[in-house]
């Protein structure tokens, strides 16, 4: 009998998947992970892993299986949490539930399970994956969508690669989250009613600017408004024709961001740091009195400036294409991956939740570059591309600029 060790997180999703591999006769062992003690910042004021491991053992102890509590704080504060500071120092929005996956729960929790005897490990994600023998013999594991549409999921899992796929199992995947629900309530499980877990991967609802000034200290800086008339707004843009291989300059004149300087808006406020802030943002500014909402447009971290523009609309917030330098580069699928000169259609999403883009992506010597059919609002700098083939998850990579 294969052993799975299941992530059992305290959560509804996690809780359903131990019922589910246990009725498809698997020996199921639940670990519960505390990767987070600090309180800094934290909206509850508590640490929301206390209450946590109490809703995973009554669930461990109602499915009557064994229940493993590992601390891993130490490594989630080293790999995920000391990266987060550092890009935001660097004037960047990084996504730290995809690193948590990425290095965390398919990382260091497969070691922590394989030392229980662990075949496999489980969580409640809401993706799928398939297993493909290729004609040469290779053995392919594929991270395909979530069956729920509003719950899928791959996105997060959007780093994971063939060796970490090879020993997943994602048992509610193929289920929509209504009727995880339900089999939750008809199995008596704690976890039934219990609300979705939100913010930061297991540190919880936080306040960013408090939670990142454990590291980041707060500097006085100045706000400017860029209009919507700024003169570099007119620049032609047009995508090449799918038939046309655009040139490498022509590529990075298309990603390139817009670059503002303090001459070329006024100031209208003060902020308190501009790496407490990211493109696109909308809420925290304090700036009122506008017909509409100002949004972010970009910060300067080194002359601690923030630019921003009123309104949904401003053309400081939507761009046509992306950049992924060569190294962020990353293949879920390593038999579709495309070398230089590789040029390919996909559809892509920069972030959670987003529906899929149409877009083009083009391998070059600099990096990858998506050129998207339609212009893209608060591509930001940290955060990751992932571009699907249908359901599939082919690849996706670190948003340079």
């Amino acid at each position: 009998m294969a052993r799975v060790v299941i992530g059992l997180s305290g959560g509804v999703d996690s809780s359903v998947a131990a019922w589910l591999l246990k009725e498809q006769g698997y020996d199921v062992v639940g670990l519960f992970m505390i990767n987070w003690h600090d309180t800094t910042g934290t909206l509850e004021g508590d640490c929301p892993w206390h209450d946590d491991r109490v809703f995973a053992e009554l669930v461990a102890r109602k499915l009557d299986i064994p229940l493993h509590v590992v601390d891993l704080s130490a490594d989630y504060r080293t790999r995920v949490v000391e990266y987060m500071f550092a890009e935001y120092e660097r004037g960047r929005t990084p996504n730290p539930d995809v690193l948590c996956n990425r290095e965390i729960k398919f990382d260091v929790f497969l070691r922590e399970a394989f030392k229980l005897g662990a075949d496999y490990v489980a969580t409640g994600h809401y993706c799928r994956k398939e297993v493909e023998t290729l004609a040469d013999g290779r053995v392919i594991y594929r991270l395909l969508a979530g069956t729920d549409p509003n719950k899928d999921q791959s996105y997060f899992l959007c780093q994971l690669s063939q060796e970490q796929l090879r020993y997943a199992l994602f048992p509610v995947g193929g289920l929509l989250k209504p009727e995880v629900r339900r089999i939750a309530a008809e199995q008596g499980l704690a976890t039934a009613r219990r609300k979705d877990s939100q913010g930061i991967c297991f540190v919880g609802k936080v306040d960013l600017p408090t939670f990142l000034q454990q590291k980041l200290a707060a500097k006085r800086g100045n706000v400017h408004e860029i209009l919507p008339s700024w003169p570099k707004f007119r620049r032609d843009v047009t995508l090449p024709a799918p038939d046309v291989v655009p040139t490498d300059e022509e590529l990075a004149a298309l990603t390139a961001p817009w670059r503002y300087t303090v001459r070329d808006g006024k100031k209208i406020g003060e902020h308190n740091g501009a790496h407490f802030y990211t493109i696109g943002q909308r809420k925290g500014l304090g700036i009122g009195g506008r017909k509409e909402s100002l949004f972010i447009l970009a910060t300067d971290t080194a002359q601690n400036v923030i630019y921003v523009g009123e309104g949904d609309a401003h053309p400081g917030l939507w761009r046509p294409a992306l950049h992924i330098a060569p190294g962020e580069i990353h293949w879920v699928n390593p038999a579709r991956a495309l070398g230089v000169g590789g040029d390919a259609r996909f559809r892509v999403r920069i972030r959670y939740r987003q529906p899929l883009q149409g877009a083009r992506l083009l391998i070059r010597p600099a990096g990858a570059y998506l050129l998207f059919d339609e212009p893209q609002r608060g591509i930001t700098p940290g955060q990751f591309a992932a571009w699907y083939d249908g359901d599939e998850l082919v690849g996706s990579g670190v948003i340079s600029e």
